[in-house]
């Protein structure tokens, strides 16, 4: 019987899957903090981590029997990767469960900014209006418009197929091109980073973290848009320097932004809630029913692998059972 700890309330799914070990819940109020987890984790054998919780260096060197450290999320920059792996221990994650929810997020804010949706729902509740006129309240089509996709994976990719559907010429860059045959499944043409951005009606941002990005979008790179653009994040809040973008928002640079991430997360800058152009989602890509309940079973599997002697079945890192 395995000593199980999970930081926070997660769907019960886990728990059948986690049945017959020792499992212990955070279920305090708010984020746990370092301290708490620290001192949960001192008899842990594996940790069932949110995306929301920064495994450290200390809370690995707090949970010294720890084996597995099982991410409830596609992301993981919230976990010390490297110094888990230099300790033997499975870092996991939970991959491609999430695509569809986020690729319908994304489409979801992309058309509430474009069709001022959120604007036009605080009308309606607060002073109303005078009725319809050939001048009130108008804003962008999507269809037939260009999208452009920075990161073209999985969620890329299935946001491609949903613009499709829009009959929205599709763009995409990345450091890799791929193959003719997945550009021509999804009728995505692939550019340069510059083409991408001088190019696009809407810019929607899909890449996973990794510090050489870190503020990939900023001054230069909105000035580079069209001013008629919107800019769709849905990705990772440090993509972007958020101070820069309030500042192409409010000056006309670009023409909105739907954001689902922020770059100083759960705090949103404070400028972005006054500007009627910007749409905020509470970090809700992949906040379903369906997807939620899947990611608690990727999770938990992945630790009932590792506590019986297997690899894991998302691994993050490179950590191999001998057999």
């Amino acid at each position: 019987m395995a000593n199980i700890f999970v930081a926070g309330k997660i769907p019960e799914k886990a728990e059948e899957i986690l049945k017959g070990n020792d499992i212990t819940i955070f279920t305090g109020e708010g984020l746990i903090t370092e301290d708490e987890l620290c001192e949960s984790v001192k008899n842990a054998d594996a940790i069932l981590s949110l995306l929301s919780t920064p495994i450290t260096k200390n809370v690995i060197d707090a949970a010294k029997n720890v084996k597995i450290i099982a991410n409830y999320g596609a992301g993981f920059n919230n976990i010390d990767v490297e110094y888990a792996t230099s300790k033997g221990i499975h870092v996991t994650n939970t991959p491609f469960v999430s695509t569809d929810a986020t690729a319908e997020l994304t489409l979801a804010i992309l058309l509430a900014v474009s069709r001022r949706v959120v604007e036009g729902d605080e009308l309606c509740r607060t002073t109303g209006f005078d009725g319809w006129a050939p001048l009130f309240f108008r804003g962008t089509e999507v269809s037939g418009k260009t999208i452009g996709i920075f990161g073209f994976g999985n969620i890329g990719q299935a946001v491609a197929k949903r613009a499709n559907a829009f009959n929205m010429k599709v763009l995409y860059t990345q450091p890799r091109r791929l193959s003719p045959e997945i550009e021509q499944q999804f009728n995505a043409t692939y550019v340069s980073f510059d083409d991408l951005l001088k190019e696009s009606d809407f810019i929607s941002l899909h890449s996973p973290y990794k510090p050489e990005l870190h503020h990939l979008f900023g001054e230069e790179e909105f000035a580079k848009m069209k001013k008629t653009a919107f800019f769709i994040n849905a990705a990772r809040g440090t993509l972007v320097n958020e101070a820069e973008l309030v500042n192409a928002l409010k000056n006309g640079v670009i023409a909105g932004a739907a954001l689902d991430v922020f770059e100083f997360e759960p705090t949103i800058t404070e400028e972005l809630k006054t500007l009627s152009n910007v749409v905020l989602t509470p970090h809700i890509g992949n906040a379903t029913y369906e997807t939620r309940e899947a990611m608690s079973e990727v999770a938990a599997k992945n630790i009932i692998e590792v506590i019986n002697g297997r690899n894991p079945i998302s691994a993050v890192n490179e950590i191999f059972v001998k057999n």
